[in-house]
């Protein structure tokens, strides 16, 4: 059974991230505050949960939360700060957003930064220890699902609806087969026998062709 809250704050806010592991895409953050009584005893880790859980638990969270935020940080941010980095400033983000303002803030994972005087604390395998961890990594996982739908429309030799961007061998093998697009990492390692990167512009791929260089 997950817990309600880590500290004596009601304005507690959970937050965590999605997609730190994939080749293309943003990573996205989310940060939940959630009422004193809030119950649902479906609720947990997203990873635990089926796609259709987790599409029906995101309007439930979304109409019960005291407030929620979700934001996305897309792969130039990542390339130039990295993933760790990226992750942590969508989650700060998050909580930015938060009305009311946390008194106190639970992190999954074992890296945060301090938002302004908000106290905080990280924990390890948080969202399968605290509702509002859970809460937001349900959210973070489904808007940015609903945004690799999108984007696949775009771009559907990848298969990004199935693969949501991790490094799959089909999507891999897309790679290999069709380049790079603009939305993948380059600070990644698209191809695990990669060894050299050459770039050039294709304006008829809206993107950058990937060569490998042996």
């Amino acid at each position: 059974m997950l817990i309600r809250r880590f500290s004596e704050h009601l304005f507690e806010a959970g937050t965590d991230e999605a997609g730190r592991g994939c080749l293309a895409g943003p990573v996205t953050a989310a940060a939940v505050i959630l009422p004193e009584h809030f119950e649902n005893p479906l609720l947990n880790d997203s990873k635990q949960l089926s796609e259709k859980q987790r599409d029906g638990l995101r309007p439930f969270i979304e109409e019960h939360a005291l407030c929620y935020s979700v934001t996305h940080l897309d792969h130039s941010v990542i390339d130039e700060i990295n993933i760790l980095n990226a992750s942590i400033k969508a989650m700060q983000e998050c909580v930015l957003k938060l009305n009311p303002a946390p008194l106190h803030i639970i992190v999954d994972g074992n890296r945060f930064k301090k938002v302004g005087n908000i106290p905080h604390n990280c924990i390890v395998k948080g969202d399968s220890k605290y509702l509002s961890i859970a809460a937001a990594s349900v959210l973070a996982k489904t808007y940015r699902d609903a945004y690799m739908l999108k984007i696949h429309e775009e771009f559907p030799m990848y298969n990004w609806k199935q693969n949501k961007g991790y490094p799959t061998e089909e999507h891999r093998d897309a790679i290999r087969k069709y380049g790079v697009t603009k939305y993948h990492r380059m600070s990644f390692k698209l191809l695990p026998d990669q060894l050299e990167l050459d770039f050039e512009e294709d304006m008829s791929f809206q993107g950058v062709r990937l060569k490998i260089t042996r």
